[in-house]
């Protein structure tokens, strides 16, 4: 078959919910991918930071192979041998006293929103039905009918209406508007991602997280962190609300967690908030599945063993160093933190960010545009200094082509 043909029979019987570049990917090794014409790319999108640790780390995939001789699902129904352990390494990794394992990012999110009503009923004691989440405009936390209520992006929620009550959107990277609305006594919450990812690589000034923590924590109101994108290593920091020393009230994980080999995602609070859910109340058949919790396990000692954090810090400098060298028209700005960056650009006559990755696309480097004019660049956090060079000198010769 030639990549027209995958493409016209994956066109033919699914869903039209994606645009992917026009590459049929058929293996992957740590940076680096294949297609299925044998051609090898730099990974730059990282499954949206999934893929942190490269792909097909050997130390997560044998922890996959080595559990799914033996075990893969139970349901919460029963304890199994390996939960306990991945909840201990977690909540330790991350300084929490619970984890409430979940499948996906959305599902996560969906949890942390229940989490925060529920407090908020048991602990702050507000009316029934009442609870109030603040959340940014043009975030971006996952598209469950829910979470596209809080999203201010029309091709996000139009036409999946009616729409979830209790959200108030306000301006990211804007304090005051914080502070102008947290006195009502109804809210729960305040749910942000640290740097916006599907915004564009979005970075808050400094400052912003931590005087938006001091506000939460004036008004009785809990810091809720979405660091599904930005989390674990991705910003060159642990979470990236380590850059502020701020530690969310709850800690909302997934992507990285599991090395981009089985859905992993998960919740962190202290005993306050986590254990006003009881049994029956909240729950996933897969969440905490044997599988998941041995991937999970060597996901994270994988970026402890490797400084995936520390190596993150630095090749995001020479990314963004060597980026910013080259002088084009098209290239507003260049933005990020760590691994996790952006370029926004200014349309050419009709070359655009979707033009430009597909000139990546055959010089050997695969980036994915967003709201157009935005192009991310988030490759793997194992990534070394020798192929960070060879990278951005393929996105230098390509903006110099055009």
């Amino acid at each position: 078959m030639t990549t027209q043909d995958f493409i016209s029979r994956e066109h033919k019987y699914g869903a039209h919910n994606y645009h992917p570049l026009p590459v049929v990917l058929s293996k992957g090794e740590g940076v680096y991918l294949w297609d299925v014409e044998g051609k090898r790319y730099f990974d730059f999108l990282s499954g949206y930071s999934a893929l942190s640790q490269g792909h097909c780390h050997p130390k997560i995939i044998e922890a996959l192979k080595r559990q799914a001789d033996i075990l893969t699902l139970t349901s919460r129904a029963f304890y199994c041998d390996l939960l306990g352990e991945f909840m201990e390494k977690a909540t330790k990794f991350f300084d929490y006293d619970k984890l409430l394992p979940m499948n996906t990012g959305a599902e996560a999110v969906e949890t942390a929103l229940k989490l925060a009503r529920r407090w908020g009923y048991e602990m702050k004691k507000i009316n029934e039905n009442q609870a109030k989440i603040v959340v940014c405009e043009d975030n971006f936390h996952g598209r469950t009918i829910t979470i596209v209520s809080m999203s201010t992006d029309p091709s996000s929620y139009r036409g999946f209406g009616p729409f979830t009550e209790g959200f108030i959107k306000i301006p990211y990277n804007n304090i005051s508007a914080l502070e102008k609305v947290i006195s009502d006594e109804n809210i729960v919450g305040f749910l942000l991602e640290p740097i916006q990812g599907e915004a564009g690589v979005v970075v808050p000034d400094e400052g912003y997280l931590k005087a938006c923590y001091d506000i939460c924590k004036k008004h009785n109101v809990l810091f809720i962190a979405d660091e599904i994108q930005s989390g674990i290593g991705r910003s060159g920091r642990l979470l990236a609300c380590d850059w502020e020393n701020v530690k969310p009230d709850i800690l909302i994980l997934g992507k990285a967690l599991s090395g981009g080999v089985t859905p992993v995602s998960a919740v962190l609070a202290n005993d306050e908030i986590m254990l006003t859910i009881k049994p029956g109340e909240h729950g996933s058949t897969y969440g905490g599945n044997p599988l998941a919790c041995a991937v999970g396990i060597a996901a994270l000692e994988v970026v402890r063993d490797e400084k995936l954090s520390e190596n993150a810090d630095k090749m995001g400098e020479i990314f963004r160093t060597e980026i910013s060298k080259i002088k084009h028209k098209m290239i507003k700005k260049v933005r990020g933190k760590g691994l996790l960056n952006a370029v926004v650009t200014e349309p050419q006559g009709n070359i655009k960010a979707w033009d430009v990755c597909m000139l990546l696309k055959e010089q050997g480097l695969l980036a994915k545009p967003t709201h157009e004019d935005i192009i991310r660049f988030t490759p793997p956090l194992v990534i070394t200094e020798p192929q960070m060079y060879e990278a951005t000198k393929i996105i230098k010769n390509v903006f110099e082509s055009i």
